[in-house]
């Protein structure tokens, strides 16, 4: 049976991190490895996950392709209620 995609709307860096550090870890891949496919140390990838604010673009995309996750931006649904946090 297919796997439904699961979604998330990340509404801070905060919130970026721990999907990444959480997915990396359903993943069972290791800080090390990872590094090695994001091209960073595992020190800086360790950083990285507790100051996502400070990825580059490639270092995410990168991620993201190592882990599985597929990134989508598209326009905000201003018509439903939101409690999140603005950028």
């Amino acid at each position: 049976m297919p796997l439904t995609p699961d979604y998330h709307t990340l509404s801070t860096a905060s919130h970026l991190g721990q999907l990444l550090k959480t997915t990396r870890k359903r993943h069972k891949i290791t800080q090390a490895v990872l590094a090695g496919y994001v091209g960073v140390s595992q020190n800086r990838l360790s950083h990285l996950e507790n100051h996502p604010e400070e990825l580059s673009v490639k270092q995410l995309l990168s991620w993201c392709s190592a882990l599985e996750l597929e990134l989508k931006l598209g326009e905000r649904d201003t018509s439903a209620a939101s409690s999140s946090a603005e950028w």
